[in-house]
């Protein structure tokens, strides 16, 4: 009988304190917009825009790598981790020396609870009138 509830004790044990029960403290982005629309620029116009993110977690974000879908966009990420309720941006450059449309996605690796972010920039970039005489 002894051993029984020996048994029963760790059993009750196990479930009560398994990791799944515990709360994990986690960043969590919140974009103000995932998505940056340059609209319809001029070539060679600035192409310098900014994510601008919340972190709404408990704890804090930091961003390992942010990788391109092409060479023409150039991110910059911040350098130190993003505090719980604090405001970070991840900053990006188009290469706007290129015509035409464009989308180009930037992924954003973390350890926030979302470890791979997607976000995206969007734009036509037209000859400008002066290059066109």
């Amino acid at each position: 009988m002894k051993s029984l509830f020996i048994i029963a004790a760790m059993f009750l044990n196990t479930i009560i304190f398994t990791p799944s029960n515990v709360l994990t403290e986690v960043g969590e982005f919140e974009f103000k917009s995932e998505i940056i629309d340059y609209g319809t620029i001029e070539q060679n116009s600035d192409g310098n825009r900014s994510f601008v993110f919340k972190n709404i977690g408990n704890a804090p974000i930091t961003i390992t790598e942010v990788k391109t879908s092409c060479g023409c966009t150039i991110p910059s990420k911040p350098t130190k981790p993003i505090m719980p309720g604090e405001i970070g941006e991840i900053e990006v450059k188009y290469a706007t020396s290129r015509l035409g449309g464009f989308s180009k996605t930037l992924t954003i690796i973390s350890d926030a609870s979302e470890t791979v972010k997607r976000i995206r920039i969007k734009g036509n970039v037209l000859k400008s009138d002066s290059q066109s005489n």
